[in-house]
């Protein structure tokens, strides 16, 4: 299966590939940046299909602790040493921490070097890998240092997914469920009652999924408009990752906890109804996905919303759900009613 991401400067147009990696060939020194623990299951599989003039593995530790600058800058120190140039390349193997490093170097290195995403975790392939979002985190919050810039190919392979814990798989589902709660209600009815063990399932996902995201992207690539609709529980989950300092919660189990937020906000201005949040939290839990947190203080929460950086002249934006398959973009929501949501999660 293939998916085409058709950008207006069609020179960067690319595909994304769904279990067709059977050979990769490329004329240029490749430099792969991965993680210890995808490195030690599957890069013998990568390196096998791979066809290159040289190549090198750069390994960083396992973690979204560490997508920070001072890995950035270790890997820039790498690529140097190796001697990349403007014509090498680089790939991206592993989740979505190395997908948005890997990327984010990319892009500055000699000011720019194609890439390939080459996603192992089921939340990079429906989400992170597609669409040329790249960047670190710092104590500010997340992923406020980056750049747009789009990978030259991405193939997703379900094979890496047997490899995935629970918890980790459960993560990337959170990630398609937020994109059919916005734009699909036919695949959000199809998530109901899909069993995601079953192969076929499996790659229907993520094809649907990149398929919603691909259409934002194409339509959207800076997230000015509707691709910003891709936030969807994020507002939320950016502060409860910074909060727990990236380690009590995958960033996948924190949107679905965002997304239960949301919906409440959505319920307070008559968007969803009760029956439709209930509909959304319950397919969550089906996944064993959490959606409860316990917020210490009320007005930290708050004032941490406009550290994000979809706050624009200091007004918090707001995705929230107008049914199932709809959405709204909000910037007008007053505080009272907001910290009213925020307290149901004291």
């Amino acid at each position: 299966m293939q998916i085409d991401i058709n950008l207006k400067d069609i020179s960067r147009n690319y595909k994304v590939y769904i279990d067709e990696l059977k050979e990769l060939k490329i004329d240029t020194k490749v430099a792969i940046i991965t993680n210890s623990k995808v490195g030690g299951l599957h890069l013998d599989s990568l390196l096998a299909v791979l066809k290159c003039k040289e190549k090198f593995i750069i390994t960083l530790p396992d973690g979204e602790e560490y997508k920070n600058l001072k890995s950035i800058e270790e890997v820039l120190e790498q690529l140097f040493v190796s001697r990349l140039d403007r014509s090498s390349v680089i790939i991206a193997f592993g989740g979505g921490v190395i997908s948005d490093m890997a990327g984010f170097v990319a892009s500055i290195y000699q000011r720019g070097i194609r890439f390939i995403n080459i996603p192992t975790t089921l939340l990079a392939q429906v989400d992170a890998s597609v669409g040329g979002k790249t960047g670190v985190n710092n104590k500010f919050g997340k992923n406020l240092i980056g750049s747009f810039y789009q990978p030259s190919a991405v193939y997703c392979e379900s094979k890496f997914l047997q490899t995935l814990p629970k918890r980790e798989f459960a993560a990337g589902v959170a990630e398609a469920i937020k994109m059919a709660v916005m734009f699909d209600k036919e695949m959000f009815e199809w998530l109901e009652g899909a069993n995601l063990e079953e192969k076929t399932n499996l790659q229907q996902l993520i094809y649907k999924s990149v398929f919603l995201k691909a259409k934002a992207v194409e339509a959207d690539e800076r997230e000015k408009g509707v691709r910003a609709v891709l936030n969807y529980g994020h507002t939320f989950a950016h502060v409860i990752e910074n909060e727990t300092g990236y380690k009590r919660f995958l960033h996948g189990e924190a949107v679905a906890i965002g997304i239960n937020m949301a919906n409440s906000l959505a319920v307070k201005l008559g968007l969803l109804t009760d029956l439709d949040r209930d509909r959304i939290k319950n397919l969550l839990i089906k996944f064993n996905l959490p959606v409860e947190y316990k917020i210490a203080d009320l007005d930290v929460f708050y004032d941490a919303f406009f550290l994000d950086k979809k706050s624009e002249n200091s007004k918090i934006k707001f995705i929230l759900p107008n049914g199932i398959g709809g959405y709204e973009i909000r910037q007008d929501i007053s505080k009272d009613i907001v910290m009213q949501v925020l307290s149901e999660f004291k």
